[in-house]
C-alpha cells in the first residue's frame, strides 16, 4: 500500500540525472497511532525546504530514509542524526543504507529524550539491522510557542540575540557592557590558528586547560564554549574549538556556519581537523554560536 509519495528537493552529487520538482513538495500523511509524520530524503536534511518547513507546519515525526556518506568529524551519520532530532525535538526515523565502499553506514530511532541506533564498523557483515523502540507522541502544538528566524532555525520566543542565561551572543549583536561572569565577557582567544574540516578553513583555538571559556571568531561569526574536561587515566588528548562561515564548494555548494569542539587527530595543532574515530577522555560543556 502506497501511504505518500515524496520527489526529493535537494539533490546530491551522485543524482545530477535526476530532476527536482518545479515547486519544493511538503509532503505528509497522518497515521492513527502516532498522528502526523513528514517525508524528507538524505541531503534534505542540510536545507529550510522540506525540513525546517515541516517542523514549521507541526509535524513533530520524521520519516527519513538516506544514503548517507560518513564524513568525519563532523558529518557522521548517527551523531548528526540525533543531533538534528534534539535540536529540532522532533523524533527521527533515519533509515541509512549499507554501502562499505562510500562509507555509507548508520540508522536510527531518535527522540528528544533517546536513541536507538547501529552504526557497523568496516568489516561487519553487510547485513540489515531492524532496530524496534518504544517513542512517545509528540504534541504538534508545541510548534505554535516558537518563532522562525530568517536563517529559519527555530528558537523559543523568549530567546533574543542575547541568551539571558548563558550571556551568549553573536558579535555583532552583543550588548556594549555585557553582564559579568559570562562566556561573552570572555575577550576572543588570541593564540588562533587556521586548519581544514573537510576542505572548510576553520579558525581555531586550543583548549589548554582542564576546564574554562574560550571563544574563537571567523570573520563576525563567533563560537563560545564553556567546558569541564576529565581525563581518563594519564591519556593525552588535544582538543580544539574551531568556527566556520562561509560557502563550501567541494562537491556541493552551501553555506555553512559552523561551531566546532573536536579531538585533533595528533598533539600538534596542524592535526586538528582531520578524522579522529576514538576518544578517551569525557567532557562537560556549553557551546553555542
Amino acid at each position: 500500500m502506497l501511504v505518500a509519495r515524496y520527489h526529493k528537493n535537494n539533490l546530491f552529487l551522485f543524482e545530477q540525472s535526476y530532476d527536482t520538482p518545479p515547486q519544493p513538495e511538503i509532503i505528509t500523511f497522518d497515521t492513527p497511532f502516532a498522528g502526523r509524520f513528514g517525508i524528507m530524503i538524505c541531503f534534505d536534511i542540510l536545507f529550510h525546504k522540506p525540513t525546517i518547513a515541516l517542523v514549521e507546519k507541526g509535524v513533530r515525526q520524521l520519516v527519513y530514509p538516506t544514503a548517507w556518506i560518513n564524513y568525519l568529524p563532523l558529518m557522521d551519520s548517527v551523531q548528526f542524526q540525533r543531533a538534528f532530532s534534539k535540536g529540532a525535538n522532533v523524533t527521527l526515523l533515519a533509515a541509512n543504507i549499507r554501502y562499505d565502499r562510500l562509507n555509507m553506514r548508520g540508522s536510527g530511532i531518535y527522540t528528544p529524550f533517546s536513541a536507538t541506533y547501529h552504526h557497523a564498523q568496516k568489516g561487519d557483515p553487510e547485513e540489515g539491522r531492524l532496530l524496534v523502540a518504544r517513542v512517545p507522541v509528540l504534541d504538534p502544538l508545541w510548534v505554535e510557542q516558537s518563532v522562525t528566524t530568517d536563517e529559519g532555525v527555530v528558537r523559543s520566543e523568549t530567546t533574543s540575540s542575547t541568551d539571558t542565561e548563558s550571556g551568549f551572543c553573536h558579535q555583532e549583536n552583543c550588548p556594549d557592557s555585557p553582564p559579568p561572569d559570562t562566556a561573552s565577557s570572555v575577550p576572543p582567544s588570541s593564540a588562533t590558528f587556521i586548519s581544514s574540516i573537510n576542505y572548510d578553513t576553520f579558525t581555531f583555538v586550543l583548549l589548554n586547560e582542564t576546564e574554562g571559556k574560550v571563544n574563537v571568531c571567523n570573520g563576525t561569526f563567533c563560537c563560545h564554549l564553556q567546558y569541564r574536561r576529565l581525563q581518563h587515566g594519564g591519556s593525552k588528548e588535544l582538543y580544539a574549538l574551531g568556527a566556520f562561515a562561509g560557502t563550501h564548494t567541494v562537491y556541493v555548494r552551501i553555506g555553512l556556519q559552523v561551531c566546532a569542539l573536536v579531538r585533533c587527530a595528533g598533539l600538534e595543532a596542524n592535526s586538528c581537523g582531520q578524522e579522529v574515530e576514538e576518544a578517551e577522555s569525557k567532557m562537560d560543556f556549553l557551546l553555542e554560536g
